[in-house]
C-alpha cells in the first residue's frame, strides 16, 4: 500500500509541476502557478478517489456475480 501511495504522490507532483510551473525566475511559485498547482492537485485527488470507488463497486459486483466465492 505504501508503494502505491508513493507512486501516486510522485505522479501528482510530476504532472502538476510540468503543467503549472512555467518559469524559474524566483525561489517561490508565482500566484498563478500556485493556483494552478492547487487546482491540479485537487482534480488529481478527486479523480483518484472516484477511480478507487468505481474499482470497489466493480469488484463487489464481480464477487456477487460469482456467488460471493473468492476468485481462484
Amino acid at each position: 500500500m505504501f508503494v502505491y501511495s508513493l507512486k501516486m504522490y510522485n505522479n501528482l507532483v510530476e504532472k502538476c509541476f510540468n503543467t503549472c510551473v512555467q518559469s524559474f525566475r524566483r525561489k517561490s511559485l508565482e500566484k498563478d502557478e500556485e493556483r494552478c498547482v492547487s487546482k491540479c492537485c485537487e482534480k488529481f485527488l478527486k479523480h483518484s478517489a472516484r477511480t478507487s470507488l468505481r474499482f470497489a463497486e466493480l469488484n463487489q459486483q464481480s464477487m456477487q456475480g460469482m456467488g460471493g466465492a473468492p476468485p481462484q
